[in-house]
């Protein structure tokens, strides 16, 4: 299997760092001594701090020093964190989905399937209607064509020998070989597209957040109607990935 670490990845990683840093110092520890012990500049240093106190990782003291904040001590609680972790992602989830205005969903490879893990939607924005089984049509669903690039051929392969490309729409593509090309074109810093392929009248985009030897990623889907705003979706998307990677890190 080929699984590339992601930008996600990387700020995940800093991230796990800061709050590493952070629980050293019980009385709190100031911005200057993080980026001294993390070796983070201040150009990356600021986002992150910025990115972990919203999602309630530290706080910020009255004198500007930062400690260890409510979620993470959940986490740190043994009897509380199966339960706190749920609840971290799905905090995260919930407010991702309502910064890109559309239903998002956490997506793993597992023992050689694709698995939805987790999703948040809402009345303004459904999630897609599951007509065919997801595990079985990851040739024509941003998702499954996300998670299918971060295999190597032989696992890719392996895949497509197991389930039938079947034509879902006009817009299915049913060619191995094409699908597999497409897929080894596919870089991996740009969002995957689905226009339509898997349900007409959808359109979704998938973004990896791989960490270790299991590849992931996050998706988004909207109404063909707001098909116009899918890039600059996908794109934020992207950009707030590291949140989600970092909940299911830690």
């Amino acid at each position: 299997m080929r699984v590339e670490p992601t930008a996600p990845y990387h700020s995940a990683q800093e991230a796990l760092r800061v709050l590493e840093t952070v629980a050293r110092h019980s009385a709190g520890v100031t911005d200057a001594g993080l980026a001294r012990e993390s070796g983070l500049t201040p150009e990356r240093l600021t986002p992150l701090l910025r990115m972990l106190r919203r999602e309630g990782y530290v706080e910020q003291l009255a004198d500007g020093a930062y400690v260890t904040g409510e979620a993470l001590t959940r986490l740190a609680s043994a009897h509380l964190r199966e339960q706190a972790l749920r609840d971290q992602l799905r905090h995260t989830l919930d407010r991702l989905r309502d910064c890109v205005g559309a239903a998002v969903y956490v997506s793993r490879y597992v023992d050689g399937e694709v698995t939805i893990t987790q999703y948040a939607d809402g009345p303004a924005t459904p999630s897609v209607n599951e007509w065919v089984d997801f595990r079985s049509c990851a040739h024509a669903t941003a998702l499954g064509k996300s998670l299918l690039g971060q295999l190597d051929h032989n696992g890719r392969r392996d895949h497509l020998s197991r389930h039938k490309m079947a034509r879902l729409t006009s817009r299915t593509i049913t060619s191995d070989k094409l699908l597999l090309s497409r897929l080894e074109a596919q870089p991996p810093t740009v969002p995957v597209l689905d226009l339509q392929e898997y349900a007409i009248g959808t359109v979704c985009a998938a973004v990896p957040i791989t960490a270790g030897a299991t590849a992931g990623c996050l998706a988004l889907s909207l109404p063909v109607e707001h098909a116009h705003r899918l890039r600059q979706a996908a794109e934020t998307l992207n950009r707030n990935a590291a949140p989600v990677l970092l909940s299911l890190a830690i």
